[in-house]
């Protein structure tokens, strides 16, 4: 399990863990950040990572990224 600020480009993944306080934890899940959620690096600049997730590109910043546990998938 490694934080999604490390994936790769193009990278399909699968959310193991969604960590951080309960606003940002909340926050993310209404994203569509959930456990078990497919998901695939678009764009990834200093930390700042945009993901294809359920349809949807998402941005995230990099303090929200580090709280999103990532596994290859």
């Amino acid at each position: 399990m490694m934080p999604l600020t490390l994936a790769s480009i193009g990278e399909s993944l699968i959310i193991q863990r969604v960590g951080g306080n309960t606003d940002t934890r909340r926050f993310l899940e209404n994203l569509g950040f959930l456990s078990g959620t497919k998901i695939t690096v678009l764009s990834s600049n200093r930390g700042n990572v945009i993901v294809h997730i359920r349809e949807s590109r998402v941005a995230i910043n990099e303090d929200m990224a580090r709280n999103i546990m990532i596994m290859p998938g």
